[in-house]
């Protein structure tokens, strides 16, 4: 993987010495911490205020309807209007707003736990001293109102979100998007939580999209979907999260979690399926998920 070639300005500052700084009652660290939002009013104050080490904290916000700007600067966010370009590119961009050479990149439904912002706290200095380190938080999703226990891309699933500008870059696909780097990674033992979807509505809402965007990836690919593989991959998917991936643990929950990734993973190829035999609905599809043209996505 290629090492980021950064924008680096003037208005970043050297981390070269990180050492740390005092800010009132607050040791400060300098570090920018970014979020992405849109009409994320219900999240973003809890967010922002998890990181008090962070020297800056940005938002960039693609077109909110509701009071995340105003929440965001209330909490001490400096906020920047972006039209959305799509979830690496709009990754990329935020990170060449950063006023630090270090990122720490959080989605507006998580947060530092308190263990975890003082692990952070008392170890940064020392990991920012390696500019080509990247640092993995654990993430712990809460899944319909509480955390789960077993299941493991809920449970302890690490998470790249701490890295030098210079020397890390997301991809751009159009969705699940992930950071690449050359470097070391430095593990935290403290946990990122995850607010996940209120409820059943908004996860399938949110997985219709995700899967459509995939799936205008693989068409361009030219991916093939097969359909003698379909309920070969449901069962072997269910299967794989329910019993390997310890699902089975947690109830009622860990079922339904499982029967959701098998379902996303299998409707995407139907999917597929679909738009290659019937390449008219490509686009409206994509339009009736609020989606631009071919797939495109066109808002957080």
């Amino acid at each position: 993987m290629s090492v980021a070639e950064q924008n680096l300005s003037g208005a970043k500052s050297s981390a070269a010495s990180p050492s740390v700084a005092s800010a009132g009652t607050a040791a400060v660290l300098p570090l920018t911490l970014l979020v992405m939002t849109r009409n994320e009013a219900a999240n973003i104050a809890t967010c922002l205020d998890s990181v008090p080490f962070a020297q800056e904290k940005l938002v960039i916000d693609s077109g909110s309807e509701d009071d995340t700007a105003t929440i965001a600067q209330a909490h001490g966010a400096r906020v920047v209007n972006q039209p959305w370009l799509g979830y690496g590119r709009q990754r990329n961009f935020a990170t060449t707003q950063a006023g630090h050479e270090w990122i720490l990149f959080l989605d507006a439904d998580e947060r530092l736990s308190a263990p975890l912002a003082e692990e952070m706290a008392v170890r940064l200095p020392q990991l920012m001293r390696t500019p080509a380190a990247v640092g993995v938080l654990p993430r712990a999703t809460h899944f319909m109102g509480r955390p789960m226990r077993w299941y493991r891309p809920m449970r302890r699933e690490y998470k790249a979100r701490l890295y030098h500008a210079a020397h890390a870059r997301w991809s751009e696909p159009r969705v699940h998007e992930s950071l690449k780097f050359t470097g070391p990674t430095v593990k935290f033992r403290g946990e990122l939580e995850h607010r996940h979807d209120p409820t059943l509505v908004h996860a399938q809402l949110k997985a219709l999209k995700y899967a459509e965007l995939k799936v205008h990836d693989w068409a361009e690919r030219g991916k093939l979907s097969l359909p003698w593989a379909w309920p070969v991959l449901f069962i072997a998917t269910f299967l794989k999260d329910y019993l390997l991936r310890l699902a089975v643990f947690d109830g009622a929950r860990g079922w339904l979690a499982a029967y959701l990734d098998a379902h996303y993973a299998l409707y995407k190829r139907l999917r597929l399926y679909e738009i290659s035999r019937q390449p008219s609905g490509a686009q409206s599809g994509a339009a009736a998920l609020g989606l631009g043209r071919n797939g495109t996505d066109s808002s957080e």
